[in-house]
């Protein structure tokens, strides 16, 4: 009788556990208001992630460990029959590191030339990391008019390299490597 009860206990948690949505699905990263559009000159790319800071996350950071933001993105000239031409490759990354003697947080953009970015707040810190405005992706003169395009962007965050003994003290490091899916963009120039 008892392992009747408990089989049944134990079927009725497991129906509950295929009902109720994993964590990680609420929390996965995506990618959002990825805008294509050109200046005179050149072509330019907008884009924001989204849920990029989890509470995990944000507490090594505020502890001082710094992490690193790595954008993808990939243009291609789409073909008919053959394998689409590459025409860009660019890799972004923005960093970010706490400084607690001054209760302030240090945002550098590799695509701004790395100049360190100061503010107090950390969510003025996540919307720089989280956000890319206005980036070249490549001139005019390489696009031929009428021809289809394709730009591809993927995110991922990781952390940066640390002294090897930190390695060992600090074992949540592996909980920081997360990545976006690639998003695409097609258009027509």
């Amino acid at each position: 009788m008892k392992n009747q009860i408990h089989r049944i206990v134990a079927s009725i948690l497991a129906g509950l556990m295929l009902l109720l949505p994993f964590p990680s699905q609420a929390e996965d990263a995506t990618l959002s208001n990825i805008i294509v559009t050109n200046t005179r000159d050149d072509l330019l790319l907008y884009l924001t992630v989204n849920n990029a800071f989890p509470a995990k996350i944000e507490e090594p950071i505020t502890s001082g460990v710094p992490a690193v933001f790595l954008f993808y993105i990939n243009l291609y000239r789409v073909r008919n029959f053959w394998p689409d031409r590459e025409i860009a490759e660019t890799v972004v990354t923005h960093t970010i590191r706490y400084d607690s003697l001054k209760q302030e947080y240090t945002v550098t953009r590799s695509w701004e030339g790395n100049q360190p970015q100061i503010v107090k707040s950390f969510e003025e810190a996540k919307k720089l990391m989280t956000e890319i405005d206005s980036l070249t992706i490549v001139s005019l003169k390489k696009l031929e008019k009428g021809r289809q395009y394709q730009i591809r962007a993927k995110a991922k965050l990781s952390r940066l390299k640390l002294p090897l003994y930190l390695h060992y003290v600090l074992f949540f490091v592996s909980i920081w490597d997360f990545e976006t899916d690639w998003y695409t963009i097609d258009f027509i120039y």
